[in-house]
């Protein structure tokens, strides 16, 4: 969905600047849209914008999201921080001090302490940070500007790092989203950042407009960020009926049928190991002096007697109770195998769970083998099948409820390292074409 964040300068209250942002909204196709300073004062209500509802928020930050959306769950836990739950990702807006260094290094150090309590939940860290990230990222006039301060750039880094964020607009060449005169010298900024979690980067793109603040139709003095997020928000449920369509059918385009995730039935009904098994034991098992194993989402447990066969000391998991193979009392396994379950699983969020769950059953020195779907084939299937997408992936099924998403090597590594996890150089590779794989270390 199309997301927007952007500093109005309190603008929102003149008709021809609202006039305008709407036309802008609705030309964009933006569904949610993240607002710094929209209004004044800050207790004042809040504009209407057609096509809008306020999802919640004052005259510091706001957000609106489009009326055939179910609100977000909106909370302000200080008054330059507001975070939103759009679905699996939480939204961080943020309007840092716009005085004093010390003020934003205090506030930078919350936020890094209120990222981390996440939980490796994954985030979109936007809006005025009021600071240069790098030196190049503010100038007054042609010199770099000492407005932003070492310690600022410092904590900003410090943040990034801990909760593994990328800065999307950090190109080799800033482009500036503030720019005003003062004092006869051009002041120029790269301060509206939006700072993502480094596995949603290539399902994610984040596009600066600068026409909002220097076009014919401006209606502030900040550029806007469009953030193309891979969120699928619920749809809103009719306020004119007495109950929801969704209490009398199964239909599978209601709200209610597309919350009905059923992973399980994706698992295929094998009389063979799997190919990914086979290569496990042929390729993997001898020079990683494999003695033990737990295959992790095992469905109906093929491969567990696969390994079995092997002479490995070789258990299943699966949390679909049906398929008989409950969570095991045990841990410490030598090799722990997640086999096609990433890409089954609706949304980031519960993929890194997944791999943290994995995790958990392998040694210090223990290895985690992910198998999943390409990209590739995904994309081929889904064109075929007319598949509907869905977060970052697609419906397989709606009347099912199976979602499938391509997943490659570097977004498994990138999900992996959240779980403590690390590629394995020593590992060899397994010859699985037509899928991707990582054989990961759990670091001793």
């Amino acid at each position: 969905m199309q997301l927007a964040c952007v500093n109005l300068n309190k603008r929102l209250g003149t008709t021809p600047a609202r006039s305008r942002l709407t036309v802008w909204l609705r030309e964009n196709r933006v569904q949610a849209m993240f607002a710094q300073e929209p209004f004044k004062p800050a207790d004042r209500t809040p504009p209407v914008l057609p096509g809008f509802v306020f999802a919640g928020g004052d005259g510091c930050l706001a957000v609106w999201t489009s009326e055939d959306l179910a609100l977000p769950h909106v909370t302000s836990p200080r008054p330059w921080l507001q975070r939103t739950e759009m679905d699996w990702l939480a939204v961080y807006q943020v309007h840092l001090d716009s005085y004093t260094a010390a003020a934003r290094v205090a506030q930078l150090s919350e936020l890094t302490e209120l990222a981390a309590a996440e939980d490796n939940r994954p985030l979109l860290i936007c809006g005025d940070f009021n600071l240069a990230p790098r030196a190049e990222d503010g100038l007054f006039g042609e010199q770099s500007s000492t407005f932003t301060t070492a310690a600022e750039r410092s904590c900003l880094r410090r943040l990034m790092q801990t909760a593994r964020l990328t800065d999307t607009t950090a190109h080799h060449r800033p482009v500036f989203t503030f720019e005003r005169l003062i004092s006869g010298q051009m002041s120029r900024f790269r301060c509206d950042l939006a700072l993502l979690s480094d596995h949603l980067t290539a399902a994610t793109t984040v596009t600066p407009d600068v026409s909002v603040r220097t076009g014919p139709e401006a209606f502030t003095d900040h550029s806007a960020l469009l953030i193309d997020a891979p969120v699928t928000l619920d749809e809103d449920e009719p306020n004119d009926v007495l109950f929801a369509l969704s209490e009398l059918t199964a239909d599978a385009r209601t709200p209610a049928a597309r919350k009905e995730y059923q992973p399980h039935k994706t698992a295929m009904s094998r009389q063979a190991p799997s190919p990914a098994s086979r290569a496990v034991i042929n390729h993997l098992t001898g020079p990683l002096r494999i003695k033990s194993i737990l295959d992790h989402g095992c469905g109906r447990g093929a491969d567990v007697a696969h390994y079995r066969s092997a002479g490995l000391d070789a258990h299943g998991f699966d949390p679909h109770d049906a398929f008989g193979w409950p969570r095991p009392e045990r841990a410490g396994f030598d090799l722990v195998t997640s086999m096609f379950v990433l890409n089954v699983l609706s949304d980031p969020w519960q993929r890194i769970q997944a791999i943290k769950d994995a995790a958990s059953f392998t040694r210090p020195g223990g290895h985690v083998v992910v198998v999943t779907r390409s990209p590739e084939e995904i994309t081929k299937a889904a064109t075929e099948g007319n598949w509907t997408a869905h977060h970052d992936g697609f419906w397989s099924s709606q009347s099912k409820g199976t979602f499938q998403r391509g997943i490659a090597a570097d977004e498994t590594i990138a999900l992996a390292r959240r779980a403590g996890l690390v590629p394995a150089l020593d590992a060899p590779a397994l010859p699985l074409p037509g899928v991707c794989h990582a054989v990961l270390l759990k670091p001793t």
